[in-house]
């Protein structure tokens, strides 16, 4: 890790998770390095992350959490989240390994990794230029030209694009880094919110509003369960929220996005099976349905299942129902379906689906293969991952990549 300043003049343009490490892993490896940020601050996302505790790895990720293994896969050998943890804490965060790999610092606040950035910045010299717009980029010769909203220009050598997606639009993640990159002669897939809630279509919403539920979710696609998810699941007023959901959403958009039809099931009785049900609804034969239900699952979910299953008074007593209309209620109990409508846009997603082609750039360096010095890390490429840290990883391990690689670079 030396300080020596060679002529090698790096600009990294953004200044989020990706392009910090991308900038500090350049000065290490002894680059001049100037970061351009358009907001008045750095690492405004990383603040919003994990709620504001920041899950900034998981100490179980490999390539396969990802949407392209084996573009991600180089990134992931420089910088695995071993690696990571142990880069960090010589910045000075202090690991937490929590449930499922997830990591957190110690601290419990995202805040932190704010700190410790803005005091690597300032201890090696790395020029953070904040409230700059870019505005174009263009390469004459080997040198890079960019031009800023207030009449700045700048030169360098070799230039990191980690403008990331367009999740968080107020953090300054609003997709301008694409027209960047189209300008530059780069594709960008079809961009759509991912790790977002879901919109359904069904009439008692209104009537579940509210209501949070330790369950299991599966993604239903043409009668099969593409994926499953346990956890919380939180009902609202427009579909359906909650870890479980965030995390089947991206396979649904997709989906919903190609025009095809997709169901989310929920499963609101885990613990017992079908037959165990039956049996304890018949045991209270001179019960009512409600009483049958009220230590079973959650109340305000009985007068929409009634009306589902054709039941019009929840005093009816069991032995006044058909065993037809009981055979429904407890199949809506282990397999209660929604059909998936839309989703929620990029202010509440966590993750930006798509982006700059990774056909066009070199996984073992993270540069383009069109323009020569430029280079990627982060969310600006079509990589992603679900939720707990994976994505976090993924901005590091390529920044970190980037940083090295445009610096070693001809």
């Amino acid at each position: 890790m030396g300080e020596n300043v060679s002529n090698k003049k790096i600009i990294v343009i953004g200044g989020g998770a990706s392009g910090l490490v991308a900038a500090i892993a350049a000065k290490y490896s002894n680059s001049m390095v100037t970061i351009l940020e358009r907001n008045p601050k750095i690492a405004k996302k990383i603040l919003a992350t994990g709620n504001g505790r920041c899950n900034y790895t998981n100490v179980l990720a490999t390539e396969f959490n990802y949407n392209h293994p084996e573009f991600v896969k180089p990134a992931l050998q420089v910088l695995n989240p071993e690696a990571t943890i142990q880069f960090f804490e010589t910045l000075g965060i202090v690991p937490k390994v929590e449930d499922n790999g997830k990591t957190y610092p110690l601290s419990e606040q995202a805040s932190s990794f704010l700190d410790v950035f803005m005091y690597e910045i300032n201890r090696s010299n790395i020029n953070l230029i904040c409230d700059t717009f870019v505005e174009n980029i263009t390469k004459k010769g080997n040198t890079f030209i960019i031009k800023d909203s207030n009449g700045n220009q700048y030169t360098a050598d070799a230039v990191i694009l980690t403008t990331g997606g367009k999740v968080l639009p107020k953090s300054g993640s609003d997709g301008s880094g694409y027209g960047f990159a189209q300008s530059l002669g780069h594709t960008i897939t079809h961009v759509f919110p991912s790790l977002t809630k879901l919109k359904l279509d069904y009439p008692y919403l209104k009537q579940l509003d509210g209501v949070k539920i330790p369950g299991k979710a599966e993604l239903i696609y043409q009668n099969q369960s593409l994926q499953t998810e346990t956890g919380d699941v939180l009902f609202t007023s427009y579909g359906i929220s909650g870890p479980t959901i965030l995390q089947l959403s991206r396979k649904a958009i997709d989906l919903h996005l190609n025009h095809q039809e997709v169901f989310i099931k929920v499963t609101l009785v885990n613990e017992l099976s079908k037959a165990d049900v039956k049996r304890r609804i018949y045991q209270f034969s001179d019960k009512s349905i409600e009483m049958c239900l009220v230590g079973l699952i959650n109340k305000k979910f009985i007068p929409v299942l009634l009306k589902e299953v054709g039941i019009h008074d929840s005093s009816t007593e069991i032995s006044q129902i058909s065993p037809k209309s009981i055979h429904k209620l407890v199949e809506l109990l282990f397999d209660w379906r929604f059909k998936v409508i839309g989703y929620k846009g990029y202010e509440d997603a966590q993750v930006t689906a798509g982006g700059i082609t990774i056909d066009e750039v070199n996984p073992m360096t993270m540069e383009s293969k069109l323009i020569k010095g430029l280079y990627f890390a982060g969310e600006i490429l079509d990589i992603d991952a679900l939720c707990g840290g994976y994505n976090l990883q993924w901005a590091w391990s390529s920044g970190y990549l980037a940083g090295i690689s445009a610096s070693l670079g001809d």
